[in-house]
Parts: C-alpha cells; structure tokens; sequence
C-alpha cells in the first residue's frame, strides 16, 4: 500500500532555472520553437509562465537526434545552467539529457513560435485551445486572472463574504425578452442574467458578500462589446447611507485591483505593452448634466434621453481625462424608467433613480446603485411597471421582513480586461466566447 503525502511547495520553473545559474538543472516543458544554426540549434522551451532557451550541441544527446526536435514537443530536459545575456530571462541551459514524453502527430496549423501571432479572430478562436499556449496570449488571461484574485482579496479585506449562487433561476432580475430559457423537468426556467436577487438576500444574512460568477444574456447582438455569457465581478453590502459608498469601495477596489496586477503580473504587462492606469479620485456627473457637458463642450446633442450611446461613454471618459485627469469616471441618476424595478428612486425626484455607471476609458464597465430596501416601496414600484408582484414573492419576502439599506454593483470581466490591456474585441478577453454563433470550443 502508498500512502499520499502533500505536494511540495510549487517553485516556478523559470525561478528554479534562474536560480540555478553555475549548477544542473531538469524540466519539463513543450518545444515553443526551434532555429537550427548549423552545428548546434536553440531549443526554446515553454514552461508554465515563460520560455526557456537551451542549446543542443552536436547531432545527437542520448540518443535523440537534433533534426528529430519539433515545434510541440513534450520533453524532460537536463543540462547546465550558464548566464546569457542575450536570452530571455539571461539565462540558457546547455543540454547534457532530452527525453521525449510527448509527440506531436501533425505539423501546427498556427505560427507559435512568432512573438506575436497575428492572427485575425475568425483563426484565433476556433482555435483557442492550441492558441492559448502563445505566451501572449496566455499573458492576457493571467493579468485577468489576477484581476478576479485581486477583487477577491480586496473584497475579503473589507469584509465581504465569497458566495456562490444558482445559475439555474426561475425569473429574471431584469425582466425583459434577454434570458435563456431552460426546460427544467418540465418546469420553465432561466439561466442567471444577474445574480442580482440571491446578492440581496444574502446581504440581508451576511452584511457583505461578493461573487464571480457567468452571467448570461440572451441578446441578439453582434459587437465587439458584447457576450452571450461574460464572467461578472459582483459585490452587495449592507447598512449603507447612500450610493455613494458603493462608489467608494468600488474605487478602493480598483486601487487595490491594479496595486495587485502590477505585482503579479510584471512581466506580462511588459509583454502585452499594457498602462495600468493612476486612481486617486474618481469623478462624477449626474447623467442630464453629463448631457449637458457634452452638447456644450463637444457639440454632441443627444437623442437618447434614458442611456448613454457608445460615443458618448467616449466623449465623457475624454472630459473626465481632459478635466480631472481621471481615466474613470461615474454616471450618476440615470432615468427611473430604464433601470431595474429594484432600483431606487431618488427622493428629491422620483423620476431619477440611485443607479450609476462606471466608465473606464471609452466604455462602460459597471453598473450600481442603491436598492429599494422598504417593503411597500418595492411592492408600489412593481404595481407601478405593471409587474405582477406575486411571481417575485420568493425576492419581495427580503424586503416583507426587514432589509438594512443597501446596495451593488456588478463588473464585466471582460469588458475590464479588454479597456486596461487596450484589446480591439471582447472576445480577445474571453478564453472561449459565447456569442450568437460561437458555441465550440
């Protein structure tokens, strides 16, 4: 009988090697590229968050011939390690053993090996589980992990809970035509278009909770701002005064978010050429004067008198940059009538709810605000949309018993991540989008 202990501490292969410079070291990687020079060839490496460069001396290391090596590759390497300056890592490792662990059985159908691939999205896509080993492109993905793990730590920083809630609902929080449905053992049922409901009531049980979690909408668009389903960054906190203090820890968030990627990720951000932006204060408008400032600043008359239209998230980052200095700002009191029946309204004019949105250089990132928290005043704004109040018993019981004031709010992971890496396509920010016509791989 074995008996399982605890893996050892994980050393990333690129420390490991560095840190062996003078001595022997033995890895496991995939052959990134090959550039035979005539008697001797590099052999790049790919390990788990970098390349690695080893020269292969001679014609044959035990009994592996140097013509044989190719692109994709599963090798064991072992050799000395010496200082390089004109390598990546300043470092390369000459072989002494190469073992074969893994072999291709087809030539690549796309250029890895290029530091940059060049791909259109219509290759790169269908693509994606052979093109997400370019270190580009896995650059790309490990910023936006490390966005999601530093709103994470901030989050429990703060207090707030990690939840985790159904996918699978019977109603909608928005309403509307934009849900999946499902037939649910002959019941009818949706997948989650916000968790915007269980986020209430668990801050009515927990104070401070946040999640990241799929969200899905059944909208039939085709932008490149757009996803079927996108990966939200959520948080509801209780016993707030206003809306104003979620605003508040979303900047907080924000610093802490971009303190964390700029440590975590270094290299990466090199890589992909990406500026973090500076946070200090964040600005805000209230949405008729954000109107305002853009018919009298940039000639920009608006006939959308209940959202903002694209070009004109454009317009009011350009103010907030020219003016404040900011590469965010907020939108505040937006019209009642085209924000959730959960909203609320504002009490010096109830045709303005507490609802803001966030911009972040030219696009829109978040949506928040404060939530109706009095039961009347949640059963009166549902007579008043013409809802029937009795399909949302199960969400109006949170209000029927007693709920501090509170409020939240919801990031789009991707639509984030595409702003701060300066992406042309949301769907460069997704591993594997869900759009209208996308369902594999």
């Amino acid at each position: 009988m074995e008996m399982i202990h605890a893996a050892a501490q994980y050393v990333d292969t690129v420390q490991r090697v560095c840190g062996a410079a003078g001595g022997e070291i033995t890895f496991r990687g995939t052959v990134h590229r090959v550039r035979d020079m005539s008697d001797f060839a590099f052999v790049i490496v790919r390990v788990e968050r970098g390349l690695i460069q080893c020269t292969f001396q001679g014609d044959e290391i035990g009994g592996v011939k140097r013509s044989e090596i190719r692109d994709a590759m599963v090798v064991e390497v072992s050799g000395t390690v010496r200082e390089e300056p004109r390598a990546e890592h300043d470092v390369e490792v000459v072989l002494s053993s190469i073992k074969v662990i893994g072999r291709p059985y087809d030539q690549l159908p796309v250029p890895l090996g290029k530091k940059y691939m060049g791909l259109s999205l219509d290759v790169d896509l269908p693509l994606r589980p052979l093109t997400l080993r370019h270190p580009a492109k896995q650059a790309v993905f490990r910023i936006q992990g490390a966005i999601a793990d530093g709103f994470a730590d901030y989050m429990q920083s703060q207090g707030f809970t990690h939840i985790h809630t159904p996918k699978i609902v019977v109603a909608g929080a928005e309403g509307g035509a934009n849900l999946f449905k499902l037939d649910y053992f002959g019941n009818p049922a949706f997948l989650a278009q916000s968790p915007q409901f269980h986020k209430q009531y668990l801050a009515g049980a927990f104070g401070r909770v946040f999640e990241i979690g799929s969200v899905y909408r059944a909208e039939r668009h085709n932008t490149s701002r757009h996803l079927n389903e996108y990966i939200g960054l959520d948080f509801e906190m209780a016993y707030i005064d206003s809306m104003y203090d979620v605003m508040a820890m979303e900047t907080g968030m924000l610093k802490a978010v971009m303190a964390y990627v700029k440590t975590h990720c270094a290299e990466e951000l090199t890589l992909l050429r990406a500026e973090l932006p500076e946070i200090g204060e964040i600005p805000t408008v209230r949405f008729h004067e954000a109107k305002q400032i853009m018919e009298e600043k940039y000639g920009h008359k608006s006939k959308n008198r209940y959202d903002l239209n694209p070009d004109e998230e454009v317009l009011l980052c350009r103010w907030a940059k020219e003016e404040h200095g900011s590469e965010f700002v907020f939108v505040t009191h937006f019209p009642s009538a085209k924000r959730p029946f959960y909203a609320m309204d504002d009490p010096d004019d109830p045709t303005l709810a507490l609802s803001f949105d966030l911009l972040f250089r030219g696009l829109e990132i978040t949506t928040g605000g404060q939530r109706i928290h009095d039961y009347q005043a949640q059963l009166d704004k549902l007579a008043a949309r013409k809802m029937n109040a009795e399909l949302f018993e199960s969400f109006t019981m949170l209000h029927k018993y007693g709920m501090p004031p509170h409020g939240g709010l919801g990031i789009g992971l991707e639509r984030l991540t595409m702003q701060l890496l300066g992406l042309g396509n949301v769907r460069e920010a997704s591993m594997f989008p869900r759009d209208m016509n996308r369902l594999e791989p």
